[in-house]
């Protein structure tokens, strides 16, 4: 009895630490001045729940909230989350507690968050101007990407001015978005301040100087300033120069070199079930804190074994959170399966070096394994050669090769069974020929247009499906065999059409076959051309009787 009681003990404390590790939330950065912003990330398996942010309204400003949801599929079962990004501004400095938050029925873990002093009003101008510097990383690596802000702060009405930081030496300097206007108060006292951003890169190891930055302007100044025709209204102020130390890149740091504050990959798209000859759409995200588009490697493809992978172009949304460059790529693409059963999608992976901990990481998802039904869709490859199993393998000892139904051929009777088929076909072949020969062409009336419907060889499905999944072959396959009657070639299927924008993509189409064009282009050009099915012109060419034979016989 004791035991059991016990037992049960266990299995009620176990609840809550389960249901916490549902849900958790982080910080983009533990370390910020005021004034600026930081971004909290909650995330959930309860979808439906939202974070009450009221804890949050004694010390911090809540300015916006975004949510994003995700999906994954581990051994076989489907779970999703949701993830809400509350951007936060501290009303105080100091070091501030970010107390648990409620998220449906769970609870977050409580954060801490270091807040230092904005640099008093003394500093420049009798405190009614002055201008300050800031950056994200004091020790960065070679080739990181720094977020650098610089902030004007003004108490006197200003007419004009230029804010600007000058590049440094041994360093890429990159202004970033349109200057930013806000009110703060300081020691008792209300500015005005005005915010620009900048990206820094060192290109090389060691101390890097970076200037101090630049306000010249003018203030609105007093009636006896224009009355004596003074200058007294010109405010020309230089903040103070920083130096940074950059470290250079690890020996054992993953290639390609990748110096970012936090990686994360995560699927958005997985299918339950897939067809064969159907494609299916996979969607991968990464989101990357401290860095830019153009530091990002490209996102390996994963290999599929028994399927086609088709990559679409990446998308990336870029943006400037708390003083820090952030990038989110997605990337999709359409997998075709060749066969039913299960298909097992590895899980792609990326190195890289985290700046914070100094150490390198791999962010990788979890291999995926996907049902596949037999689909109406052709298969898009035929099987290799290494899992065709040979005839040979299947015949028995006594060189009998079995059929099915249990019966069986003799083997050494199988070449006078295949003389036997070729002169049947050929006898056909020959009869064909001779009734084809023989048919009156009398029958056909005179005014019949010239372009006698035949059935159609290949259907609107089948192109949607080579348009989203097919190569260019199987394009040029399925246009073609849509004609009435079939075409022969695209010169014929051009001349065909009746909207010039489906014979521009059909010039694409044979420019990227045959003249070194660009494939991507064709398929673009295509799919959009194509959306609504070809459009065929309306022929009514009406036979007369000629006066002379024609010169060469039909």
């Amino acid at each position: 009895m004791k035991y059991r009681m016990g037992l049960l003990l266990c299995l009620l404390l176990a609840l809550p630490l389960s249901s916490l590790a549902a849900t958790r939330a982080w910080l983009e950065q533990t370390q910020v001045t005021l004034g600026q912003a930081v971004t909290l990330n909650v995330e959930t398996d309860a979808v439906s729940a939202t974070p009450d942010v009221t804890p949050l309204m004694r010390d911090f400003e809540v300015e916006g909230q975004s949510d994003s949801r995700s999906v994954r599929l581990v051994n076989g079962r489907m779970s999703s989350s949701m993830t809400f990004a509350l951007t936060l501004r501290p009303r105080r400095a100091g070091t501030l507690a970010i107390p648990a938050l409620q998220v449906g029925a769970d609870r977050t873990v409580p954060l801490v968050l270091d807040v230092s002093a904005t640099p008093t009003a003394s500093a420049a101008s009798n405190g009614l101007v002055f201008v300050e510097t800031e950056v994200d990383d004091e020790t960065p690596y070679v080739q990181q990407s720094v977020g650098v802000t610089v902030r004007l702060f003004y108490a006197t009405p200003l007419v004009s001015g230029q804010l600007d930081l000058d590049p440094p030496d041994g360093a890429l300097l990159q202004r970033v978005g349109e200057i930013v206007q806000s009110s703060r108060e300081i020691n008792g006292r209300r500015y005005n301040t005005a915010e620009r951003r900048f990206l820094l890169v060192p290109e090389r190891s060691g101390p890097l100087a970076l200037p101090g930055a630049r306000f010249s302007g003018r203030g609105a100044g007093g009636w006896m300033d224009d009355l004596l025709g003074g200058n007294s209204g010109e405010v020309n102020i230089t903040g103070t120069p920083r130096t940074l130390q950059v470290r250079p890149q690890p020996a054992n740091a993953p290639q390609p070199w990748l110096p970012v504050r936090d990686l994360r990959l995560r699927y958005t798209a997985v299918p339950e079930q897939m067809r064969t000859g159907e494609a299916a759409t996979f969607a991968i995200e990464t989101t990357v804190v401290g860095a830019t588009q153009a530091q990002l490697p490209e996102l390996p493809a994963p290999v599929v074994p028994g399927a086609q992978v088709f990559a679409e172009p990446p998308q990336y949304d870029e943006t400037f959170t708390g003083g820090t460059p952030q990038v989110k790529l997605t990337r999709r693409y359409s997998i075709v399966p060749s066969q039913p059963g299960t298909l097992t999608v590895p899980g792609v992976a990326m190195g890289w070096w985290d700046v914070r901990a100094g150490a390198a990481k791999r962010a990788s998802l979890t291999t995926l394994s996907i049902p596949v039904v037999a689909g109406s869709g052709q298969p898009s490859r035929p099987l290799a050669k290494d899992d065709a199993t040979p005839a040979r393998q299947d015949a028995t000892d006594d060189g009998v090769i079995p059929l099915a139904g249990g019966r069986s051929v003799p083997a050494h009777l199988w070449p006078s069974l295949a003389a036997g088929f070729a002169l049947l076909w050929l006898a056909t072949l020959v009869w064909g020929l001779s009734r084809r020969q023989g048919a009156p062409q009398a029958g056909r009336s005179r005014h019949a247009p010239a372009d006698v419907p035949h059935a159609l060889t290949h259907t609107a499905s089948d192109l949607k499906r080579v348009l989203d999944a097919g190569d260019l072959d199987d394009i040029e396959a399925v246009l073609c065999g849509m004609a009435r009657p079939v075409a022969i070639d695209l010169d014929d299927l051009q001349r065909r059409l009746a909207q010039p924008a489906q014979r521009t993509a059909v010039d694409l189409l044979r420019r990227a076959r045959w003249a070194g064009g660009d494939p991507a282009q064709a398929r673009v050009a295509l799919r959009e051309a194509f959306r609504g099915g070809p459009q065929w012109r309306v022929t009514s060419v009406v036979q007369r009787d000629e006066p002379l034979p024609p010169l060469y016989p039909r």
